[in-house]
């Protein structure tokens, strides 16, 4: 079944309808080859689950959707690994994430949006994309690795060409990867001859010290992961919720006057407009059933975080928008192994852009009556988000 179109179009209508008429659906990927589209709450979760559905690319059959490739310098990246390998990865980057270590980021990341709603000031037209929800995960993300601001180039152009790469542009994507991959092979080079006290020169140490533990390929993948995944998930999970928000005045007259519902209404917009429509490909490492259909060995299984999300058997009324609703179980950011290793960082940072932007303008409105959205099968994301935004007289 061809629903390329329709499902970059109009991703939660043609959600509803294959969880009622095939929840388990063949269709088309980008480049042309077939793919299974699993979109029911239940048969999501037990799949991201499932060990017999593997992330490793060299499970896929030939002629079977595989994602876009990576040169092999970026390729041996948590997102193609299965245990142990994905164990040994996930455990050498995990302590920059955990709870505690984000709370501590509290204080910083604050200053961060401050300092970027400084700048912003009042302005009767502002994109809030390219002003805010750009660059706050951009500086997180750097901060942590620790990337000079000198040697921070834009990250968006390089993200935006990869999940939603431009038809006209054929060359982009291609483009974006070989600057990537450049721009991280200069910046583990300067870390090694400068290192400091951040996650990328542990990273290098752990490499240089005991290769046995992180080859040269799974450093550079490592971080080209964090960077990429940090900023892009981020953005655009801070872009919708600022996007939804503002079109549901009623919420977010509730957030301004009781700003500790913050961490429910994250989880919520996550839930209901999260940026990851579907979680990354898996391959069939054996004949596989799933809701009565027969998945062959080898073949790809792409499974809908957003339509699993939107299933009214898991979550009641599930297209409105509810600060009360019990969130619990949403897979925005993923279930089982794989769940996303930033997730934590991912909602400190929406919950602290939310509470400075709504601290900063009592009046904040948008510009355009519907949202622009990206070309994209996998990912939810916002072009741009014009505003017209008016400072506190004390914040001027």
């Amino acid at each position: 079944m061809d629903l390329q179109g329709e499902l970059i179009e109009h991703p939660y209508s043609v959600y509803e309808r294959l969880r009622d008429t095939a929840p388990v659906c063949r269709i088309t990927g980008t480049d042309g080859t077939p793919a299974w589209l699993v979109t029911r709450y239940e048969d999501v979760r037990e799949a991201l689950a499932d060990p017999r559905l593997s992330l490793d690319k060299s499970h896929a059959a030939e002629g079977t959707y595989r994602g876009f490739a990576l040169p092999p310098a970026l390729d041996a990246n948590l997102l193609n690994m299965d245990p142990p390998d994905h164990t040994r990865m996930r455990g050498l980057v995990a302590r920059a994430f955990t709870a505690r270590r984000v709370e501590q980021l509290r204080t910083p990341i604050r200053a961060t949006a401050d300092r970027l709603l400084d700048q912003l000031g009042s302005a009767p037209r502002a994109d809030l994309m390219a002003a805010y929800a750009g660059p706050l995960p951009a500086i997180v993300i750097c901060d942590l690795l620790g990337i000079p601001e000198d040697r921070r180039p834009d990250f968006h152009g390089w993200t935006d060409a990869l999940v939603a790469p431009d038809p006209t542009r054929p060359g982009a994507v291609k483009a974006a990867l070989v600057a990537m991959l450049g721009f991280l092979t200069e910046l583990v080079g300067h870390k090694r001859l400068r290192p400091a006290d951040d996650l990328l020169s542990d990273l290098i140490a752990v490499r240089d010290t005991d290769g046995d533990r992180l080859s040269e390929d799974e450093l550079m993948s490592v971080v080209f992961l964090v960077l990429f995944a940090g900023i892009e998930n981020t953005t655009q999970l801070i872009g919708n919720a600022i996007d939804t928000l503002l079109r549901h005045p009623d919420h977010l007259a509730l957030l301004r006057d009781d700003p500790s519902r913050l961490p429910a209404a994250v989880a919520e917009l996550a839930r209901l407009e999260g940026p990851a429509l579907l979680a990354i490909r898996r391959f069939a490492t054996e004949d596989v059933t799933i809701a009565g259909v027969t998945v062959s060995a080898g073949e790809t299984v792409l499974l809908s975080l957003s339509a699993a999300n939107r299933d009214p058997a898991r979550f009641s009324r599930p297209d409105t928008l509810d600060f009360d609703r019990d969130t619990s179980g949403h897979l925005a950011l993923g279930h089982g192994i794989h769940y996303c290793l930033g997730g934590p960082l991912a909602r400190v940072e929406t919950e602290i852009a939310l509470a400075a932007l709504l601290e900063r303008y009592p009046t904040l409105e948008l510009l355009e009556s519907a949202p622009q959205w990206r070309r994209s099968l996998r990912s939810r994301g916002l072009k741009a988000l014009p505003v017209r935004c008016v400072a506190a007289p004390d914040s001027a």
